[in-house]
């Protein structure tokens, strides 16, 4: 799951670059930077819940073992 964290963080700043230099001469410098800001906290926040509840689901013990009846 730290992977798909890592993955995830990656293409939004891969997303974050483009919208940056896309709105270039839209939009002024500050509106630009508050967007990038806001897609760079989704990804940080995003990337963290993943690695957070991705590593905390995952089990090293195994099944507990079942008796089978007659």
């Amino acid at each position: 799951m730290e992977i798909a964290a890592i993955v995830f963080v990656v293409f939004l700043i891969a997303v974050a670059a483009i919208t940056f230099f896309a709105l270039k001469r839209a939009l002024k410098m500050a509106v630009r930077a508050a967007i990038v800001v806001l897609i760079l906290l989704i990804a940080v926040v995003g990337g963290v819940s993943l690695w957070w509840f991705g590593a905390s689901s995952g089990s090293d013990k195994p099944p507990a073992n079942v008796k089978k009846s007659r």
